[in-house]
């Protein structure tokens, strides 16, 4: 009886062996990176992908993150959920919670990636503890990009550090004719100058209402501070051309010098790069404004989530699709296309990245050492989405509303956010 049990197991093991052995990697992204760069990096992928071995297939849906989404609900629906998917923050956590993605801890302990990958990703990419989805990048969101001509030619000797500076510097620009503040009103960029008003003036405020949706603290004087802030700069320093210009020329009028800052993550390199303006010469980039002294970081990531998978050739392109995503190589390449650092956090920045990628991943560790990194709710990587569009459409009535007080602004995102619970 032990010699049939002994063959049986081994038997089994053989078969189970073999079943891997056999299976052929292969893959199918579902994901909105369909124009321009972002369909270049993904294509990126796909090639690095192939070179080790694996059939590259994507689905590509434009448009918004809910585009995608709804494919995905609709696949899932139809019992044939994608076996990898463009995710980020609060989404993953919500479809892990249906119990179908699958498991990367054994994939994720052999290739160490608890120790490389930024502390703050962690929760993200395994929401219930267990590795669910890979990390791409990191875009930093809070930078300001100055023109130095602009700067210079209206006094102003430096990039402000602090709001009052802030302010200071654009009574200055504005005086000599220049727009200070280059923008475009939209949803996703009204809320991102917004938080990073909020984050550089009250740390703690921006964990308490932006991360953990604490109405209260929307509803607070230092919510109200914050408008105050930012009624100044949509009223004072921004220019009217903001309602209507297409978000990628906005750094355009930085490079050319009609503009002396914009505030927007780091995707900014990419379009400056693009349009062949110099780092040090056209433009220079540095951390916007903060009144509490200490390096600062808000984080947003792109990131893959795998779902279980019935077919072997699928499970095994899971493995493959996750390994070449956190390998250095592709987070390189990657990267220095988009304008964003490593999640990893062991690459060496020294060749090939721009240097305010290489100032970022500096920024990045001093921010984890000095306790405030945050993920960014305007880039979908805190509260749940229905809450995040409801503050959001809050901010860019403001912005759509000179008469609208601060007080009142405070208040209504707060009763827009307590509806959604």
């Amino acid at each position: 009886m032990r010699y049939l049990r002994a063959t049986l197991v081994a038997t089994a093991a053989f078969a189970f062996l073999a079943n891997t052995a056999l299976a052929e990697p292969k893959t199918n992204l579902l994901h909105q990176w369909a124009t321009g760069s972002d369909a270049q990096a993904i294509a990126k992928l796909g090639e690095m992908f192939e070179a080790k071995g694996g059939k590259w297939q994507q689905t590509s849906i434009a448009g918004h993150t809910a585009n995608t989404l709804a494919k995905l609900r609709a696949d899932v629906i139809a019992g044939n959920a994608p076996p990898a998917v463009q995710l980020k923050g609060p989404e993953i956590a919500e479809w892990n919670k249906t119990g179908m993605t699958a498991d990367l801890d054994d994939l994720a302990k052999a290739e160490n990636w608890e120790k490389v990958v930024a502390p703050e990703l962690l929760p993200v990419m395994k929401p219930s503890g267990k590795w669910v989805a890979a990390p791409m990048n990191i875009h930093r969101i809070n930078w300001i990009w100055a023109s130095p001509k602009v700067m210079q030619a209206a006094g102003v000797t430096e990039v402000p550090k602090t709001w009052a500076e802030f302010n200071a510097a654009c009574d200055k620009i504005v005086a000599t004719g220049k727009i200070c503040i280059s923008h475009s009103t939209a949803d996703w960029t009204d809320s991102t100058v917004f938080e990073v008003v909020v984050y550089g003036q009250d740390l703690d405020l921006y964990r308490k209402a932006f991360v953990e949706g604490n109405v209260d603290a929307m509803r607070s004087d230092g919510m109200v501070k914050a408008f105050e802030q930012f009624r100044i700069m949509t009223s004072k320093y921004m220019d009217a051309g903001m309602n209507g210009r297409d978000w990628d020329s906005m750094s355009a009028l930085v490079g050319r010098g009609e503009a002396a800052f914009h505030i927007m993550g780091d995707w900014t390199i990419g379009l400056l790069t693009a349009a062949g303006f110099k780092e040090g010469t056209d433009y220079v980039c540095a951390q916007a404004p903060t009144d509490w002294g200490k390096p600062g970081f808000i984080l947003n990531s792109d990131s893959v989530v795998f779902f279980q998978q019935k077919d072997p050739d699928y499970v095994e392109g899971q493995k493959l699709l996750a390994s070449t995503i956190l390998s250095p190589e592709f987070q390189t390449v990657f990267n220095q296309a988009k304008g964003s650092i490593p999640a990893r956090l062991d690459v060496d920045l020294s060749k090939g990245f721009n240097p305010c990628q290489q100032k970022s991943q500096k920024d990045l560790q001093a921010s984890i050492e000095a306790g405030t990194l945050v993920r960014s709710m305007a880039h979908n990587m805190t509260i749940p989405q229905k809450v995040r569009g409801a503050i959001m459409d809050t901010i860019t009535e403001f912005v759509a509303t000179p008469d609208m007080s601060a007080k009142d602004a405070a208040n209504a995102m707060a009763d827009a956010a307590e509806a959604q619970e």
